[in-house]
């Protein structure tokens, strides 16, 4: 059985890639991911608030704050509290490519151009076969419209993607109003690939203090719902490659990412679940059902359930909401 794809332009072993997570921190758990079947790994992300952060300090000799209000500075993390500082993060990724022999993926997380663009460079020169810009961003400003957040995220991946030559993926939130068009505008302006989706934590209220308590839980199997229906929609026009990132826990969690037309999935709340042994587990599960099903390798059973057969695709979507509607009774 062939499990061999391609994503960014690089060719892996299997579809199974580890995603940005607290798991690619140290270089021996990397490579117990890569003993384990992980075709590749995306590294934490290092964000614009703190490559910034740092920026301002090298050239006032003080920790400036992260916005121009004052108290900006209690919302965000100190410049010692992130785990990975900028130059510890570009000597880790030749750490990687010493001890791995799968490609390694640099992380940058940001939502406006700046000078904190510079990094996807160095990342390059530090060795990484691609880099994944995550948009994280919430717009709460109600007299910016969605037009122009997409015009300001557009024109960060424009930089990002004229500063290299390695290929560059984009990681969406789910809430574009056009989630398609939006990629496609993507692959105009350079990238590589798109990975669906971001998960947006939401906060909770603690009642006793009246305070936002930050709160972050594993992902399930109910949360690739979503993805599943994007991709479907996304990958019959898309050139580039499409990564499912979000409710990947068992083999069939693979399979119908893989239906819809995802060339990867991403791992990581599986992973920290079970540990990097879960990946042989899903690698079995997937070579099974392909066996069962009489599919020789990937390239047979992606897309095969995406919705390039239905004449049109937003009618069949509201078929089916209307169809679901129409099943509950009381």
């Amino acid at each position: 059985m062939k499990l061999e794809t391609k994503y960014l332009g690089l060719k892996l072993r299997n579809p199974l890639v580890v995603g940005a997570s607290p798991l690619c921190d140290q270089p021996h758990i990397a490579r117990q991911l890569q003993d384990a079947g992980a075709s590749a790994v995306v590294m934490r992300s290092l964000f614009e608030e703190q490559i910034e952060t740092e920026q301002r300090a090298l050239a006032f000799h003080m920790e400036a704050p992260a916005e121009c209000h004052a108290e900006a500075t209690s919302y965000f993390v100190r410049h010692d509290e992130y785990l990975f500082q900028p130059d510890v993060y570009l000597r880790r990724i030749g750490e990687y490519k010493k001890t791995l022999t799968i490609p390694v993926i640099a992380s940058l997380n940001g939502c406006r151009p700046g000078g904190w663009i510079d990094y996807a460079r160095r990342f390059e020169c530090a060795g990484a076969d691609a880099i994944e810009l995550n948009l994280y961003q919430l717009a709460t400003d109600p007299t910016i419209s969605g037009a122009n957040i997409e015009a300001e995220m557009l024109a960060t991946v424009a930089s990002v993607v004229q500063s290299v030559k390695v290929p560059v993926a984009v990681k969406l939130s789910p809430f574009h109003t056009a989630p398609a068009e939006f990629v496609l505008a993507l692959e105009k302006v350079g990238a590589a690939g798109a990975v669906l989706f971001n998960r947006l934590y939401q906060p909770d209220f603690n009642l006793e203090d009246l305070e936002v308590n930050p709160q972050i839980k594993l992902s399930d199997s109910s949360e690739l719902l979503l993805r599943l229906r994007w991709l479907a929609i996304i990958s019959p026009h898309k050139r580039g490659s499409l990564a499912a990132s979000g409710g990947v826990h068992t083999a069939e969690d693979v399979i119908k990412a893989l239906l819809a037309g995802a060339d990867v999935v991403q791992l990581v709340s599986v992973l920290l679940r079970y540990g990097p042994q879960v990946i042989s587990l899903l690698l079995t599960g997937l070579n099974a059902w392909m066996d069962d099903h009489g599919y020789a390798n990937l390239d047979e059973l992606r897309g095969a359930m995406n919705l390039k057969r239905c004449p049109d695709a937003s009618a069949f979507e509201r078929a089916n909401y209307i169809r679901i509607l129409q099943s509950w009774k009381v």
